[in-house]
């Protein structure tokens, strides 16, 4: 282990968890299988000689649903996966051959944080509101030393307020802010290895359309190749002040899923 590491551990760290809790009814995409939990073996149902008793839990749930990350298995056009794999060939046996989650390496990266909406000054973008090119220029201007390749780019739309309303987050009524498709291949033309937000999409939603089209997922995950996380929570950091910080992501080994729960954390330095 380095000096410099030692010396920074030495200094401690201030840990930021972006991640929301799961819990049932929470806000997430129609489009996915709820969270379910529930305890079949309960404290007391079996009691052990010495008085001890043990309980367990039952756990179904989508692998987009709360704060997770997009394997590129996720999305496919015209019937490809990212590098021309066949979706058919990919899914044939009922999991993905290919491009799953299980692929997906524990991430331990520099993140930067574009926070649109403080750059508007604003609680929250307006439900439907389009992140630009030119929004997330002004905002990586306020990054030291800019976006590198290999970064985790992390988009503030503040519509993270909404979380504890859950017809409010999804937004199908009014729409969801996010990055538009050429904004997805602005963040793309960066080349990093993820990018993340704080709402059900990442993408901008139109008011009453919701899911309908997607354009910055093809772009990033069958285009480019590049990972996207969703229903992050941005808040501390921002309230913070933080724009740059290490990114640590570790996606559950679930082989051949075309997603995974994460717990993703931003570290800061004292």
């Amino acid at each position: 282990m380095s000096s410099e590491l030692l010396d920074a551990i030495a200094r401690g760290v201030t840990v930021f968890d972006l991640s929301r809790p799961m819990a049932i009814g929470m806000a997430q995409s129609p489009n996915h299988p709820a969270f379910k939990l529930s305890m079949p073996r309960k404290h007391g149902d079996s009691m052990r000689e010495d008085g001890s008793s043990a309980a367990n839990d039952l756990l179904e749930t989508g692998t987009h649903v709360g704060t997770h990350i997009d394997a590129l298995g996720h999305v496919s056009f015209c019937g490809e996966l990212h590098g021309g794999v066949s979706a058919a060939e990919a899914q044939e046996s009922g999991r993905l051959s290919t491009h799953g989650v299980e692929e997906i390496q524990p991430i331990i990266a520099r993140g930067v944080l574009l926070d649109i909406a403080r750059l508007h000054g604003v609680e929250s973008l307006e439900g439907g509101y389009e992140v630009t090119v030119a929004d997330l220029e002004a905002a990586a201007g306020e990054v030291p030393e800019g976006i590198q390749p290999g970064n985790v780019i992390l988009v503030r739309t503040g519509w993270g307020k909404h979380w504890e309303d859950t017809e409010a987050y999804v937004g199908k009524a009014s729409g969801v802010p996010g990055v538009s498709e050429s904004g997805a291949y602005w963040c793309a033309s960066h080349s990093p290895i993820a990018v993340g937000g704080d709402s059900i999409a990442f993408e901008c939603l139109v008011a009453g359309a919701g899911h309908a089209l997607l354009p910055a997922h093809r772009v990033l995950l069958v285009e480019k190749g590049i990972y996207i996380m969703e229903t992050m929570a941005l808040e501390e950091l921002s309230e913070a002040g933080h724009v740059e910080f290490l990114m640590v992501v570790s996606p559950l080994p679930l082989v051949g899923a075309t997603g995974s729960p994460i717990r993703p954390l931003a570290v800061v330095g004292l």
